[in-house]
């Protein structure tokens, strides 16, 4: 019986475009990757939370939902590329939101009220309580949100074992940027060129944000840094602490200003005076990077995945949470390319935005 050869072109080389490929190559698809800078972009620069349930808000069930189900999915597909690649991507297994002052601990109790109304429960924990799992943290930290299953990976391991996942599993990467979809001939089409996806796809609503990160090193003598990852909100901005094998990554700054991957002096400032309002000895680290990258985000935070056309298959919009949603994208993003979409994805279809990307 002859075998049937299906051809799979996959633009863009983050997290989410790796992971369709090495998923759909899986599959039996043939596929070839198209990224100029492969893990480059947004995904190289990325705290690599997973998320999903402190950041829950009343009226967005949805997004919880798409995150929830992603990071259900996490501790197989981690483990695998863990097998694969030979390297532990992990760097926590729970995190703790916290809070400053009386509105910040009010929004607490209101994440875990409605957290637990989606069936996800979250411990509140008092001073003593958070002294007691991280006594680094600031003494004005009055309050704190605990996610026991919330863990975090190294983004940039997670890329370099998805490249390597690829590779083993038959994938062709082709470092060349493509301008028009229609110069690729192979049956199917995958767009996860994250902000830049709407240069090859008119219409999506998909636009680049800006967001800075810090990568602080252990120096000997220093304080150890926190053994999961911290949330916050200081003056207003969102703070996170999330722990590497070396230190600390520190983000994450928030504009809208295109394409630009510029670090600036504010935003630097900014960073390292919120870190050290959630753990004040953060100054003795040594600073050894700051950089940009460009959130690729939807008008409603939730990913857009789903078909554009007969051929085209979207998987961008992830905004500030691709690295939790990659596992469950890809699987959604192979399902439709095999023609049974996943239940768990349906709030993700483009046809919410039918109107203005015609295909």
């Amino acid at each position: 019986m002859e075998t049937v050869t299906r051809t799979l072109s996959v633009v863009g080389g983050g997290v989410v475009g790796l992971s369709v490929a090495w998923r759909a190559a899986g599959r039996g698809w043939t596929v070839t990757l198209y990224d100029p800078a492969i893990g480059s972009g947004a995904s190289w620069v990325a705290g690599g939370m997973l998320a999903p349930l402190s950041e829950g808000w009343p009226g967005e069930e949805a997004a919880l939902a798409f995150g929830a189900a992603s990071l259900q999915r996490w501790p197989d597909f981690g483990g695998e590329l863990e097998r694969i690649a030979g390297v532990r991507l992990f760097t926590s297994d729970d995190s703790l939101t916290v809070a400053l002052d009386a509105a910040d601990a009010a929004d607490l109790h209101t994440i875990a009220e409605f957290a637990a109304a989606q069936g996800h429960e979250l411990a509140v924990l008092n001073r003593a309580q958070i002294r007691e799992l991280e006594p680094s943290l600031g003494r004005g930290i009055r309050l704190a949100l605990h996610a026991p299953t919330e863990q975090a990976v190294d983004n940039r391991l997670l890329v370099q074992a998805l490249r390597t996942a690829a590779v083993e599993a038959g994938v062709e990467l082709v470092e060349r940027s493509v301008t028009d979809l229609d110069e690729l001939t192979t049956d199917q089409v995958v767009l996860a060129a994250g902000s830049h996806a709407a240069q090859l796809w008119p219409g999506l609503p998909v636009r680049p944000v800006k967001g800075e990160i810090l990568r602080l090193r252990a120096r000997p003598g220093v304080t150890p840094a926190p053994s999961r990852t911290i949330r916050g909100t200081v003056h207003g901005r969102p703070s996170y602490l999330v722990p590497r094998a070396d230190g600390i990554v520190v983000g994450a700054t928030q504009y809208e200003h295109g394409y630009d991957t510029q670090v600036t002096v504010a935003g630097v400032r900014d960073l390292i005076a919120d870190a050290e309002a959630l753990m004040p000895a953060i100054g003795e680290y040594e600073l050894y990077e700051a950089k940009a990258g460009l959130r690729p985000m939807s008008p409603d935070n939730l990913p857009i995945v789903g078909r554009a056309s007969d051929r085209v298959v979207l998987a961008t919009g992830h905004g500030r949470n691709g690295v939790l949603m990659t596992p469950l994208t890809a699987d959604a993003v192979v399902a439709i390319l095999d023609g049974a979409p996943l239940q768990e994805a349906e709030a993700a279809s483009p046809e919410r935005f039918s109107r203005v990307m015609m295909a």
